[in-house]
């Protein structure tokens, strides 16, 4: 009896996707129709449209880490002013009647953002903790509300 070979292999396995009826190529070139189509850059013919490169992609998480390092590089404030000092000229709004004109130096904004920035960094990394600590990568809301849990009424929980 003859072992048939047809869809085999060459290690001997199956192969996977190969039709019994499918004959393997030799792996040499490819038909003479479509080496004659390719054009190699030298054969270029003037008016013929410039080949616009590729944008480099970069692997999954690869963009991420860069930036991180980035970021932990510098001492800059990672919200923008302006739209930090409308949150908190509106909260301010709030707690006192729109008539009384309250007026705010740069530098107590700059402050305040200062410490909203450092709260916002240490409570992010609490949170990263308790993700690790639950054998996850991927930070959740519950990971924030258990460390702010355990922080107490001193470190947010108000």
């Amino acid at each position: 009896m003859r072992k048939s070979t047809v869809g085999t292999s060459a290690r001997g396995g199956r192969g996977g996707k190969t039709t019994p009826g499918a004959a393997r190529s030799a792996g040499g070139q490819a038909s003479g129709s479509d080496s004659r189509a390719r054009k190699t850059a030298s054969a270029a013919e003037p008016g013929d449209p410039v080949p616009i490169p590729r944008k480099k992609r970069y692997r999954p998480g690869t963009k991420a880490l860069k930036d991180i390092r980035r970021l932990q590089a510098n001492t800059d404030l990672l919200m923008r002013k302006l739209p930090f000092s409308r949150v908190v000229r509106e909260i301010a709004l709030t707690m006192r009647p729109a008539d009384s004109g309250m007026r705010w130096q740069s530098q107590a904004i700059l402050a305040l953002q200062e410490a909203a920035e450092a709260f916002l960094v240490h409570l992010f990394e609490d949170t990263n903790l308790c993700a690790i600590h639950a054998k996850r990568v991927t930070i959740m809301q519950k990971d924030i509300q258990l460390a702010r849990r355990i922080r107490g009424v001193w470190g947010g929980l108000g």
